[in-house]
C-alpha cells in the first residue's frame, strides 16, 4: 500500500517541515498532502516542497473548491505541475462547509453536488486545451452571462500548455458525493474513514465506477490516519488517545453549523451517534473541556494508528485489508519511519 504525510495547514506561523517531507520521500512514500481553512493556502507550500524535493507527487487535501473559480484552481495547479517537472500534481478538492463559504469566501453554498461536477469538468476542458472554454452547468456556466455581465464574455483556451492528466481527487463522505467521486474524479479522499466503516461506501463507490465507465484499478482511494508510537503500557495508550480528542471535539463539536456539520454526520454514520450530539451540545455551550472528554476511546483508536510498534502493525493489516490503494499519515519521525516499515517500502540502504 502507498503511503503519504500529512502536513495539514499552518497555525498562528508557517513552517514547513522539508527535513521530514524529504526523510519521507527517501523511505519511499509516495505522496505528501497539504491542507487550507482560514489561514495558509495548500498550493504555494507544495511549490516550495516541490523545489526541495525529486519524485514525491504533491497533493492538496483539500483545496476548498469556493475559495478560487475552476479556472484559476486549475491554472494554479498546472503551473506547480510544471514547476515540479510534470507528472507530481494532484488537485485534492472538497467543497468545505457553508460556515466557510458563505462566511469567509463570500459564496453561496448553492448545490455542492452540482457545483463539484461543473468545477472538475471545466478543470479537465482547460487542461486538455481542446477548444476554448465553455461550459453550460447547473451551477457554473463559462462565459458567465448571469447578474452584472456585460454579456462580451469571450471563449479562451490556455497559454499555458498544461498537462492533461493531471489527477483530480474529491474530499467526499456523503452518499451522493461519494457516488459522484468515483463517477468523475481520478481518487478519493474518504472522510472519516476507518477499517471498520469500509462496508459503508462498497455499494456507493462501485456504481459510481460503472456510471462513470471506469474499473477499480482506475481510481485511487487514500485515507488518513495519525500514528503514535508509545511504550507498551495501557496508560501510554490512553495518552496518546487523549491527545487525539481535543481536535476531534473541535470538528464534530464546532466544526460546522449545528444543523450542517459532515464530521459530526460521519461520527453518527460510524455509530457513535449519542457521543456525537454529546460533543457538540458541550462545545456550542463552551463547555470544551468536557466536549473533549466525552470523545469515546473506541472512536479515536478506530481512525488512529496508537500504541506499541506490534500493535500498530497488527492494525495496519487491518488498513491495508478494506480496498484502499493509500494511506496517508500524520506523526513524528519515528511514526513515519516505523509506517514504512508496515507498509514494506524500499527505502533507500541506511535509512
Amino acid at each position: 500500500m502507498k503511503l503519504g504525510l500529512s502536513l495539514g495547514y499552518s497555525g498562528p506561523q508557517l513552517a514547513l517541515p522539508i527535513k521530514k517531507v524529504q526523510l519521507a520521500e527517501r523511505l519511499g512514500y509516495d505522496s505528501v498532502w497539504t491542507a487550507e481553512a482560514y489561514g495558509s493556502d495548500a498550493i504555494t507550500p507544495l511549490a516550495f516542497i516541490a523545489a526541495h524535493t525529486e519524485r514525491i507527487r504533491l497533493g492538496t487535501a483539500v483545496i476548498q473548491l469556493a475559495g478560487r473559480t475552476p479556472a484559476n484552481a486549475a491554472m494554479a495547479i498546472a503551473t506547480l505541475d510544471q514547476l515540479a517537472g510534470g507528472g507530481r500534481a494532484i488537485c485534492g478538492i472538497g467543497v468545505s462547509g457553508p460556515q466557510i463559504v458563505e462566511g469567509w469566501y463570500g459564496q453561496p453554498w448553492g448545490r455542492p453536488y452540482y457545483r463539484i461536477k461543473d468545477y472538475v469538468s471545466i478543470m479537465k476542458k482547460i487542461w486538455a486545451r481542446q477548444e476554448p472554454l465553455t461550459h453550460d452547468g447547473k451551477e457554473i456556466s463559462l462565459p458567465y452571462t448571469g447578474e452584472g455581465a456585460l454579456g462580451v464574455g469571450k471563449p479562451l483556451k490556455s497559454i499555458l500548455h498544461m498537462n492533461p492528466d493531471i489527477p483530480i481527487w474529491l474530499g467526499t463522505g456523503m452518499e451522493s458525493t461519494v457516488r459522484l467521486t468515483a463517477e468523475i474524479a481520478d481518487g478519493w479522499l474518504p472522510l472519516g474513514f476507518v477499517p471498520e466503516s469500509a462496508h459503508l461506501y462498497r455499494d456507493w463507490l462501485d456504481e459510481g465506477l460503472a456510471r462513470g465507465g471506469k474499473s477499480p484499478s482506475d481510481f485511487e482511494a487514500q485515507a488518513g490516519t495519525a500514528v503514535i508510537v508509545t511504550e507498551d503500557s495501557s496508560a501510554a495508550v490512553q495518552a496518546a488517545l487523549d491527545r487525539m480528542k481535543p481536535n476531534i471535539a473541535l470538528y464534530v463539536g464546532g466544526m460546522g453549523h449545528k444543523n450542517k456539520n459532515f464530521h459530526k454526520e460521519m461520527m453518527i454514520r460510524r455509530g457513535f451517534g449519542d457521543a456525537a450530539d454529546r460533543i457538540q451540545e458541550l462545545y456550542l455551550a463552551k463547555r470544551k473541556d468536557e466536549a473533549v472528554a466525552a470523545v469515546p476511546d473506541e472512536f479515536v483508536d478506530q481512525g488512529a494508528l496508537v500504541g506499541p510498534k506490534e500493535r500498530i502493525r497488527r492494525r495496519f493489516r487491518d488498513w491495508e485489508e478494506v480496498g484502499l490503494t493509500g494511506l496517508t499519515i500524520s506523526g513524528d519521525e519515528p511514526a513515519i519511519r516505523f509506517a514504512a516499515e508496515c507498509a514494506r517500502l524500499n527505502a533507500e540502504p541506511g535509512l
